[in-house]
Formats: C-alpha cells, structure tokens, sequence
C-alpha cells in the first residue's frame, strides 16, 4: 500500500485508459463446510508459522514507472536483503531514466518498506478479522494454484487497508493474489490507485511476484509502478547478529551516477 503512495509524484504526463491484468479461469462453487471465521483462523496460524520458520532471504527487484504507451521514465535494480525479525537492506546494481523520479517515487518506496520492517511506522494492515469482513465469492484456479476467492471489505476508511478481492490458497491458507484500491483516498491530487499483487511459493514460503499498481494522478494522467521480484534465496547463510539500519542511508549504490 505504501508504493501506491509514493507514486503520486512520478506522474508527469497523460496517457490514455490502461487495465490491470485480470484473471480467465471461471469462479467455481464453494466447498461446503468453509465459513468466514475458519478462513481468518487459518490464515493467522499458518502466517505465524512461517513467520517463526524465515530467518531470511534476499531477492533481485526491479522497480520501473511506466507511462501507458510503455515508455519506462525510470527504474531502478537491485536486491533487497532481509533479516528476521525486522532487517532489510537495499543495495542498487543499476539505476536510469529521470533521476526526479526515482528520488521522488522509487527511493522513498524503498525507505519506507525498510523502516516498517523496523517498526518505526506500524500500521496494522494484516488481513484479519479486525480489519476486514471476508464475502466468500467461490473457488478459482490462479496458475498452479486452487484458491478461495474472497471479497474483502474493510472495517474502517484507512489508506493502509483495501477494497477489493483476495485469493487464498486452499490447502496453504497464504494470500495467492489480491486486486484493489485503498480504503480511504490517498490524498487530493490522487483520483484513483489500483494494483495487483501476484505471490509465488518458494522453499514453502509465499513470497511477492508481481506488484502493478495503475494510478491516475489529478492533471497528469496515469501512470503505472511495477515492481517484479525474481531469484529468491531463502533461509541462506543468514547470520542472527545484522546490524541495525539507519533507512535513509539504507540504500547502498554500485553503480556510477
């Protein structure tokens, strides 16, 4: 949710309607028995042991701003490094297109994800039963996987939480997929945000995939933030004694500017 905030200022030009990648597979009949409160009982234990289970991983992200006829106006490579419980370091390998842009959008994005990681802004956002009311829609296969399909509705106006849909995988009980907006506006200039986020199963932990997020941006138009997340290692050669993470000097630079 954080990334879709932070993209308000590297809109820069119009651009005509775009949607976000949508599902193809039909929405199948419930099984019988799984009821509202089994699903958010299910995904709390099997989220706190993963939690207990992942002392680590490290991952290569690319992050892009792309206007609608596909032109990238900035991106920015590199991998993001965490330490259970609450360390993440970012080091970039490569950077181009508009600096503006990347020190306006793609910098902050990377800070603030480090900082709550640290816990020095904790928003409670989880996908629970204080936060959300689920509306069981049915059953749908997304890619390998057989998932619950679920309205979720917010129980309060907060731009940390979504309206929208999740997909829960059926034997996992870990988030597949969710489609959405933000709860409540993001601010004056942001008329509307809207993003997919796309998990992957990797070594039995649900790790992001994909993130796209399309946002229309009051007198700029629209503009979409991408973020793909690839070569994933998890629980390897992490040490329990990281060092503490100042975030605005959290992002290291291998490459000339």
């Amino acid at each position: 949710m954080v990334a879709i905030a932070m993209l308000a200022t590297a809109a820069n030009a119009q651009a005509a309607q775009k949607e976000l990648p949508k599902l193809s597979a039909l929405i199948e009949p419930l099984r019988s028995g799984v009821t509202e409160s089994q699903v958010f009982a299910e995904l709390a234990a099997h989220n706190e042991q993963r939690r207990l289970a992942l002392r680590g991983y490290s991952v290569l992200r690319t992050y892009q701003v792309i206007d609608l006829k596909g032109k990238v106006h900035a991106e920015e490579v590199g991998r993001m490094e965490f330490l259970a419980p609450d360390k993440k370091t970012f080091t970039v390998d490569s950077e181009s297109g508009s600096g503006v842009v990347r020190h306006m959008a793609l910098n902050p994005l990377i800070n603030s994800e480090i900082e709550a990681a640290a816990g020095k802004e904790h928003h409670d956002s989880a996908i629970s039963a204080d936060n959300y009311s689920l509306d069981l829609l049915g059953e749908q296969q997304v890619g390998p996987y057989r998932c619950f399909v679920a309205k979720a509705v917010p129980k309060r106006k907060d731009k940390y939480l979504f309206e929208g849909k999740l997909w829960i995988d059926v034997n996992d009980y870990s988030v597949v997929r969710i489609e959405g907006h933000p709860a409540k506006k993001l601010s004056f200039w942001i008329q509307r945000a809207d993003f997919v986020r796309q998990y992957q199963k990797i070594d039995g932990f649900w790790l992001p995939q994909k993130d796209e997020t399309l946002v229309q941006v009051r007198l700029y138009g629209n503009k979409i933030l991408t973020i793909d997340h690839r070569n994933y290692v998890v629980n390897a050669g992490q040490s329990n004694d990281a060092r503490a993470i100042v975030p605005e000097a959290a992002i290291a630079s291998t490459s000339s500017h």
